[in-house]
């Protein structure tokens, strides 16, 4: 993903069921979530069953909160700065939204393409 990129740690629980609440937790180490120069940007990406990467939204460091169209009006993305936290929720899940869900910090820009 390039030299941009830090991992950061996501919690939350493994499956939940179709029409149940998906809820994750990043924690970001080593910037605060407020630092422009370190810690631009939150990105939330996820990768379902046989289908590519598909970027889901980010929540920059001024608060700045942006969604892809796919899932507006289902998915929250929310942060507490004391605790370096980076919420994710996502309502109604569906059958075909199985995957794998990553959190990634950007340092430069502040939203994704949607291509």
């Amino acid at each position: 993903m390039g030299s941009n990129w830090a991992s950061s740690q996501v919690s939350g629980p493994g499956t939940v069921k179709p029409t149940e609440t998906l809820e994750k937790t990043c924690k970001v180490s080593g910037a605060s979530l407020t630092d422009s120069t370190n810690m631009y940007c939150v990105h939330w990406v996820r990768q379902c069953d046989g289908k590519g990467l598909e970027w889901l939204g980010g929540i920059c460091y001024n608060n700045n909160i942006y969604y892809g169209q796919s899932l507006q009006g289902r998915l929250t993305l929310t942060r507490d700065t004391n605790k370096g936290e980076v919420y994710f929720k996502l309502t109604g899940v569906k059958p075909d939204e199985s995957g794998t869900y990553y959190a990634a910090r950007y340092t430069q820009c502040n939203r994704w393409t949607e291509d």
